[in-house]
């Protein structure tokens, strides 16, 4: 018997072939990034069109996106059907900023280590490249240029 793509899936099988936990499961659906229905015993279902979902909620907690980005842009999907080929398409458009501003910040970030590393004086307080004087010092505890 094949499935069709309006075949209900039970939680665990959802959890299996996505490799979200159940409880995660459970969290998604809090927030709204997913949906199930109820059976006449009171477990869960999902549509198939779910695991795509899921599967773009992990990949977004791949890349450093928070729950509540996904959360913003998942408010314009349908819940009740697959979404069609322009709604992902605009969500990796949403996405793709966000992914750009990431790629320059790291870009920055790889810059200042490689300058840090390569000035060979292995001290933030007697570095002069990055950290004349130990200025940054005045600002308090933790990392401040990163």
């Amino acid at each position: 018997m094949s499935l069709e793509p309006e075949d209900l899936l039970p939680i665990g099988e959802v959890s299996h072939r996505t490799g979200v936990p159940i409880s995660a499961l459970h969290f998604y659906e809090q927030m709204g990034l997913i949906a199930s229905t109820r059976t006449a015993g009171n477990q869960r279902r999902y549509r198939r069109h779910m695991l795509r979902r899921i599967s773009l909620v992990v990949v977004a907690k791949r890349l450093g996106i928070p729950l509540s980005n996904v959360q913003e842009v998942f408010a314009s999907l349908p819940l009740d059907h697959p979404p069609s080929k322009r709604d992902w398409q605009r969500v990796a458009r949403l996405w793709s900023a966000e992914i750009e501003l990431r790629r320059a910040q790291l870009d920055h970030l790889q810059s200042e280590l490689t300058g840090c590393i390569g000035c060979g004086c292995l001290s933030l307080k007697a570095c002069r490249l990055l950290n004349p004087e130990d200025e940054l010092a005045n600002e308090g505890p933790g990392p401040r240029r990163v």
